[in-house]
């Protein structure tokens, strides 16, 4: 059986998108759970219980994604878990594409691919486009490399038995799950075909609180489990990359800005989490323009 989850907080306004995207894919033997901590959520996802017999809902304590994950799991029937989020949509296809790849017994869960679903035509959206395509492209190069990569959070299918309880006050729950199915000896695979569609932040002020959110997860998981994962320093390295997807000066000048952002990001994730010594609660913040 195939549970896929979907873990939410106070989006209303997006979760029946994602929760119809999903069964409209008619997957076999297949439960949809939802888990939100808050009713109005809740109460949106409840109003499809009657169109799609197979959708659960659970309230979790609101102790954060990590705490709403490990319950959720603990409920799930299914012995394939799909992992996903309540304010981003599948893809028509994507999750029987995912689950095709996890058929692999050397495989232990398989990413989707983030597109962004915001216009390119200003500069976050520029950003949006760019680095998910520079995501994508480096994940596919490295699974034909067979270097290991780490799935996105925002749409992911791992086999139950490989999924680890997880620490309450983890910022990067999808690195952390990456880290313990590599830990137990299987690989990670990417489908591209598995797209999953995200808007990201549209200004400065969400775009910092989204990406201290991700990047510092992965500093948080170097200090948590003494592995790097992602730096500062291999995110430079790969810098030059991105001049490739530039068709404009405008563009040229958008992507300075987004290299000048980087760095200040990493110094916030530095001050934040190594000097501040800030909790989980602190960092999670939630970031209202990508809902």
């Amino acid at each position: 059986m195939i549970s896929v989850i979907i873990t939410s907080y106070k989006e209303p306004g997006t979760i029946a998108r994602a929760i119809e995207a999903i069964a409209e894919q008619k997957l076999p033997d297949s439960e949809i759970i939802v888990v939100a901590p808050d009713i109005e959520t809740l109460a949106e996802a409840g109003k499809l219980r009657q169109k799609y017999k197979n959708l659960r809902l659970i309230q979790d304590a609101g102790k954060g994604k990590s705490a709403a994950l490990n319950l959720a799991v603990s409920k799930a029937k299914g012995d394939i878990l799909v992992l996903t989020d309540g304010d981003v949509y599948a893809g028509k296809n994507s999750i029987s594409k995912l689950l095709q790849k996890l058929k692999n017994e050397e495989i232990g869960a398989v990413s989707g691919n983030p597109v962004s679903s915001n216009h390119p035509d200003n500069k976050f959206g520029f950003w949006a486009h760019l680095l998910t395509s520079v995501a994508s492209e480096i994940r596919q190069e490295s699974v034909a490399k067979g270097v290991p990569i780490f799935c996105s959070g925002y749409l992911f299918a791992i086999k139950k038995e490989f999924f680890p309880q997880l620490p309450p006050e983890l910022l990067a729950e999808d690195g952390y799950i990456s880290y313990k199915v590599y830990e137990k000896g299987f690989k990670i695979s990417y489908s591209q075909e598995s797209r999953v569609y995200v808007k990201y932040p549209d200004n400065f002020e969400d775009w910092i609180k989204q990406k201290k959110r991700s990047a510092g997860g992965y500093n948080q998981i170097k200090n948590m489990l003494g592995v790097e994962m992602r730096s500062f320093t291999t995110e430079s390295l790969g810098a030059f990359r991105l001049f490739k997807y530039i068709s404009s000066i405008k563009e040229f000048f958008w992507l300075l800005e987004l290299f000048f952002s980087r760095v200040y990001l990493w110094f916030v994730i530095y001050r934040d989490i190594n000097l501040r010594k800030k909790t989980h609660e602190e960092i999670w913040q939630r970031v209202e323009s990508t809902k």
